[in-house]
């Protein structure tokens, strides 16, 4: 894409605020068309086209790349405080045109500018359940295929404030592309707080592993704050955001001056700071927001066009998120513990607390978990004769925000697994897809996969097809490469978007054809660590031991669990507070165990 090409060519410069710049010129209460829509910025792209187009031919002349479109908040959700939500994409659209022609004006000298199509948070959290994922979501699929029709080069999703709100904007700006059958480029920037932290609490990094999963082309911070503040957040994403990284402060922190908002940040300063953030941070593309005039950005003009940003080797490291912090998926120590108890088919507590909607007993398990050791969450409510989707609702909203690790959503439908989807704002995984029907339009495998690409989701892959379930070390590798494949060529997933899951038989039936199962299963692992790069693996530890006495199970669970681990097993579904240490267990115990999983039988002798 051009812009793109660009953007890796040199320093790109955006234009700098808009709504602030139009405060500015006063409009009256009939500029606004009347004093129901007074205040609506928005809509002065229809009223007085005149200030808006003046205002981004001011800063094309002091030889900014980008303007933006005066659309910050012509979004429904938004538009309704004016009674305006059904003029959504017709403001759009007309205030992208209006860009355009303004940027078309000024091509004529050879040099190329472009227009981004500006898409702001609105003023309601869908984190905070202030307004539901899937309307907000459709608002501004209404207002990206207005800016698109309009011509826009760019659309620009600014001044995030809750992961949640980004991620529907995000999946709106890709549908509404594939509906006006043209694409471009997705610019998100998320807003840090003065505390450090987005306004739902957010730490960058929870930012950076739950929306890069999302794949925007360039990633930044914009607003809330000048750039002096922004400094240790852009030195985070400087070392870890595979795209390039936009920044486009305010002109310092906000104060009151004689009753008005007052930005004491000089152009000069604003050249320096950004100057910098290219030069040591390798910033490719910078700008202005709030307090930001076109005296600021001809200084940043004169003082960056020619500068090269510093050259980034960034680290990717494979992550979940809760709303709040990322968790590595391989861990240092030990590997990633997934609590198994806010489950329906494992724990009776909780399932009598689901089916009594005592949704704060719920919760009060899922922090004992926490406190217990789990880095993660898995999250099951199927049980025969419920609403599956929605009681998954009622949870997840309530997890989104009150639990502090990442979640598993785990199900057998994916509409379920989607409702909470619609209330997570960190990145979760999807537990699980698989090939039982096959992989075909309509498959569960496809409907698993596109939820998971369309929200950045990771997923368990279990290791099963038309067949049954893989039993065999070559019948799980031949699975697990396929679905790698597919996962890679299909829905434009990573290895490491993939947590395989093995499986095995319970070993306590005493049935010949399953006592090697546990065995094929390590070996598993370690091809999988081995032939697919960057891939994850997981297991449900418990299965392997149902139906021996509760004694049994924790020896054999945790031989089983160690074995697997040092075969390579990332994580686990257990009950973190009964990981058993084997120098705990008596000798005798440990090696039954080992001959069990290993299936050493001697006449004579038989383990189990």
């Amino acid at each position: 894409m051009p812009f793109l090409d660009e953007v890796h060519q040199r320093v790109v410069i955006y234009d700098g605020a808009v709504g602030t710049n139009l405060h500015l010129r006063e409009p009256t209460i009939d500029d606004y068309g009347g004093p129901e829509h007074e205040g609506c910025v928005d809509l002065l792209s229809l009223t007085r086209p005149d200030f808006v187009r003046d205002l981004h031919a001011s800063f094309y002349e002091v030889g900014v790349d980008v303007v933006e479109t005066n659309t910050f908040g012509a979004f429904a959700t938004v538009l309704a405080e004016y009674d305006l939500q059904d003029r959504a994409h017709e403001i759009c659209l007309a205030a992208a045109r209006l860009a355009c022609e303004v940027r078309d004006d000024f091509v004529t000298d050879g040099r190329p500018r472009w227009v981004a199509g500006s898409m702001g948070p609105g003023t309601k959290l869908p984190s905070l359940g202030h307004v539901p994922f899937a309307a907000l979501r459709d608002a501004y699929e209404v207002m990206a295929r207005g800016l698109l029709a309009g011509g826009v080069d760019v659309l620009l999703i600014e001044t995030c404030y809750d992961l949640l709100q980004a991620k529907a904007a995000m999946i709106a700006a890709r549908r509404a592309m594939a509906a006006e059958g043209r694409r471009v480029p997705i610019q998100l920037q998320v807003t840090m707080e003065t505390t450090g932290r987005m306004l739902v609490g957010s730490e960058i990094g929870a930012a950076l592993v739950s929306l890069s999963a999302l794949k925007p082309d360039i990633f930044g911070l914009n607003c809330a704050t000048g750039p002096r503040e922004m400094t240790e957040h852009l030195r985070h994403l400087s070392h870890h955001a595979d795209a390039p990284i936009s920044v486009l402060p305010n002109a310092g922190l906000p104060s009151v001056v004689h009753g008005k908002t007052h930005y004491d940040l000089t152009p000069g300063e604003l050249a320096d700071h950004l100057s910098r953030f290219v030069t040591d941070l390798g910033v490719q593309v910078i700008g202005g927001c709030c307090g930001t005039t076109p005296d600021h950005l001809r200084a940043v003009v004169e003082r960056c066009r020619d500068l090269a940003p510093a050259s980034r080797t960034p680290y990717h490291e494979p992550s979940l998120s809760s709303l709040y912090s990322p968790q590595p998926i391989a861990q240092d120590t030990s590997f990633l513990i997934i609590g198994e108890r806010t489950n329906a088919n494992g724990s009776k507590a909780f399932r009598e607390a689901m089916l009594a909607a005592d949704w704060d007993a719920s919760v009060r398990m899922a922090a004992d978990q926490i406190r217990e050791g789990a880095h993660v969450l898995d999250v099951c409510v199927d049980y025969v004769g419920r609403d599956g989707a929605a009681d998954m609702d009622l949870l997840a909203s309530r997890l989104a925000t009150q639990a502090s690790v990442p979640l598993v959503l785990d199900s057998t439908e994916p509409n379920v697994m989607e409702a909470g989807l619609h209330h997570i704002g960190g990145r979760a995984v999807l537990n699980s897809a698989n090939l039982e029907d096959g992989d075909g339009d309509g498959s569960r495998f496809a409907r698993v996969m596109a939820l998971a690409a369309e929200h950045g989701a990771a997923v368990i892959c279990l290791l099963i097809d038309e067949r049954g379930q893989a039993r065999d070390v070559e019948w799980k590798m031949e699975v697990a490469h396929r679905i790698h494949r597919l996962a890679t060529e299909r829905y434009d997933m990573r290895a490491s978007d993939l947590i395989f899951d093995a499986l095995t038989f319970p070993l306590s039936t005493g049935d010949d054809e399953l006592r090697g199962d546990a065995a094929a299963t390590i070996e598993a692992i370690r091809r999988i660590k081995a032939e697919i790069p960057g891939a994850f693996t997981v297991l449900g530890v418990s299965n392997v031991s149902f139906g021996l006495s509760p004694a049994a199970r924790h020896a054999l669970n945790s031989v089983f669990l160690h074995e697997c681990v040092e075969a390579g097993l990332d994580a686990a579904i257990v009950h973190a507070g009964r990981i058993m240490p084997l120098a705990r267990l008596p000798e005798e115990q440990r090696q039954v165990c080992f001959d069990l999983v290993h299936d050493r039988r001697e006449p004579g002798y038989d383990p189990l």
